[in-house]
């Protein structure tokens, strides 16, 4: 495999793989299978034009499209089987990180990749075990007749993927403790994200120790222009609609971060301005 570190902000990376060994791989478990095939059933659901499967798939990617960017990007990584742990740690699979340079320095590309792999662990782990408490709960839905248990399949997907999103955090997690990583920077890279070109901000605290966010701390650097470029010179298609997502969460949430300040300024200059009158 091979993975990709790939800024959307001055603060923020997706990190994504991109499976070397897909005829090997473990997407022959019956469990990816099962996802594939329902994956083939939403698009045909998708390409009609009315009824009630053209409305559950237009509100189902709607609520896909809010699924974090950093657990899309996680469930891109193989689970690390017994197998491919003695294969890595052997030294024969040492995986490579592809990342632009001029963004990411170097030397802290380990830094970058150890709290990408790490930081949503609990995370995952709680939305797994309350999807799975909320299974048997949604399941009487399924008694109502011609409506689908839509409630109960999308927290068996939410299951699905916060597991899967958990394998791969602890698959990077043990590529870096055990110093399986090849950095390796792309010119590729530098070039198509030169036009918006920003100075990339190690933050590797955990996020409740990082300031908050500001206008002059962080700015987008990925722009929609280059998500199919990028995808196409690194050879993954499906990397442009991770990429697009990626950026419509995050351009979303500074704007609402940008809007709280506004408030809170706002806030404070009516209570000075309250104050000042009531001195006088």
């Amino acid at each position: 495999m091979r993975l990709f570190l790939l800024p959307i902000s001055t603060r923020r990376t997706l990190l994504y793989c991109k499976r070397l060994d897909v005829a090997n791989a473990e997407s022959s478990s019956w469990l990816d299978k099962g996802t594939a095939k329902a994956a083939n059933i939403w698009a045909g659901w998708e390409q009609k034009e009315k009824g009630w499967q053209k409305k559950v798939v237009d509100y189902g990617n709607q609520a896909l499209k809010r699924i974090p960017y950093e657990e899309w990007g996680l469930k891109s990584i193989p689970a690390l089987s017994t197998r491919k742990e003695a294969a890595e740690e052997s030294g024969k699979d040492k995986v490579e990180v592809i990342f632009p340079a001029s963004l990411i320095p170097e030397s802290n590309v380990l830094d970058v990749l150890k709290k990408l792999g790490t930081e949503r662990q609990s995370l995952h782990r709680k939305w797994l075990i309350g999807s799975f408490i909320g299974m048997p709960i949604s399941a009487p839905v399924a008694l109502i007749p011609i409506i689908p248990n839509l409630p109960f399949f999308y927290l068996c997907y939410r299951a699905y993927s916060n597991y899967k999103a958990l394998a791969g955090s602890k698959h990077v997690e043990f590529l870096v403790d055990k110093q399986l990583v090849a950095p390796k920077p792309s010119t590729i890279l530098d070039q198509l994200y030169s036009n918006g070109k920003q100075p990339f901000q190690n933050d590797v605290a955990p996020p409740s120790a990082q300031a908050p966010s500001t206008d002059a701390t962080e700015q987008m650097i990925l722009h929609k222009s280059i998500c199919k470029p990028i995808a196409t010179e690194l050879g993954v298609p499906e990397l442009e609609i991770e990429l697009d997502r990626a950026i419509w969460q995050v351009e979303k949430e500074l704007q609402l971060e940008k809007e709280q300040r506004e408030e809170k300024k706002e806030l404070e200059e009516r209570k000075k301005s309250a104050s000042g009158d009531k001195m006088e």
